[in-house]
């Protein structure tokens, strides 16, 4: 591929704010992730709450994925009708979700969902969905502690429903950043796992299929020999959070492949720009964007509000931190620096943390090397009764 500079200095976005992707670096992180999971002799079940979009789950499943993960009832829903055979809700399913996912196997699709109580398993019962116990190893969020997973296995058989495995997600390690200490909190992990896998094939309840672990952990999870199938996202685009994280060789074999493109609305300080990516443009869990490209190098990314962003010269960054009203001073000083983007100019910028800044928008510009722009709508996003 071409430099990523020249890249983008092709790509002329019909609007902004606007998300692009990089079309040669998202197939080749699709299949990174596929040849890492085939070699292993683990399935992929690439998780569909990153992206949003089921042109880019189509292309999950066409690589090689099994099938989709889902967090909410609306993105399975979407991922079933526009083609994806199975799809798996990977967390807890509100009261009024199950007869909705119940029509999805009505029309033929497989649907799969994670169960941690027995009124859960009650209101999925007879519904044709086949049931994960899902399996809490220290997120605290939701899921049975290992010493209860056998009881709700066995209360699924008794249901007569089809009991698929266990799910056993570690999200709270999927972002430490440094690789030996996140290699050894899922080594205690994958401990704790294997034990409760033999315990339940002990007791006649052996889990047909276990699924979990995600970016962070993949390359772990695959070598750990417990998994059967792996529930990664955000490798197909990538973000700044991932970005700070030492991959499993110390580099990542994913590229950053989303972009958001802003515009510089206003350029009349010296100290920064503004431009029209503010909050409702970047979500602000996480770490802050990354300024890739159209500012000067070391520029700095800051929320001016909900419509508007700061792109702050590196020049003046130690000032500003240390007195924001320094911005008359600097104005004072003499003309733009070097490197300052001018009013009308496009700047470029890596998300922070991918999976709520794709919820913020309708659509991907899928961007070809040439600057050729594909539109794929974020139809998963949101979905209503």
């Amino acid at each position: 591929m071409q430099a990523l500079a020249d890249f983008l200095a092709q790509v002329i976005p019909p609007q902004t704010p606007a998300l692009v992707i990089r079309r040669a670096a998202l197939m080749a992180n699709l299949a990174a992730m596929q040849a890492a999971c085939d070699a292993a002799g683990v399935r992929l079940r690439a998780h569909g709450k990153m992206h949003k979009c089921s042109a880019l789950a189509l292309a999950q499943v066409a690589g090689g994925a099994i099938g989709i993960c889902c967090q909410t009832v609306g993105e399975a829903e979407t991922y079933a009708r526009a083609g994806i055979a199975d799809v798996m809700l990977t967390a807890p399913v509100p009261a009024w979700g199950w007869p909705r996912l119940a029509a999805l196997v009505g029309e033929g699709r497989s649907v799969a969902a994670v169960i941690d109580s027995a009124p859960q398993l009650a209101l999925a019962a007879g519904t044709g969905i086949t049931l994960f116990v899902d399996v809490d190893l220290g997120q605290f969020r939701a899921g049975v502690t290992p010493a209860e997973a056998a009881a709700l296995a066995a209360a699924i058989v008794a249901a007569g429903a089809r009991f698929g495995g266990i799910q056993a997600y570690c999200g709270h390690l999927q972002h430490i950043a440094d690789a030996a200490a996140r290699a050894a909190a899922n080594a205690a992990a994958t401990a704790r796992l294997a034990a409760l896998v033999a315990d339940l094939a002990a007791a006649g309840l052996a889990p047909p299929i276990v699924t979990g672990g995600g970016t962070g952990t993949y390359a772990l999870d695959l070598a750990g020999g417990v998994f059967s199938e792996i529930q990664a996202g955000s490798y197909a685009l990538m973000d700044v959070e991932y970005g700070a994280c030492a991959g499993p060789d110390g580099d990542w074999p994913f590229q950053p492949a989303l972009f958001l493109a802003a515009i510089i609305v206003s350029a009349r300080h010296r100290a920064f720009v503004t431009c029209d990516a503010g909050l409702k443009a970047l979500h602000s869990d996480g770490p802050p964007p990354r300024v890739i490209a159209g500012a000067a190098p070391g520029s700095r990314w800051r929320s001016f509000g909900d419509e508007h962003g700061g792109i702050l010269h590196p020049d003046f960054l130690e000032r500003l931190r240390a007195d924001p009203a320094a911005v008359t001073a600097i104005d004072a000083e003499g003309p733009s620096p070097a490197g300052a983007p001018a009013e009308g100019a496009l700047v470029w910028l890596q998300p922070g943390h991918v999976d709520p800044t794709v919820a913020l928008h309708d659509a991907f510009f899928v961007a070809d090397e040439d600057g050729r722009l594909e539109r794929w709508a974020i139809d998963a996003r949101r979905i209503s009764a």
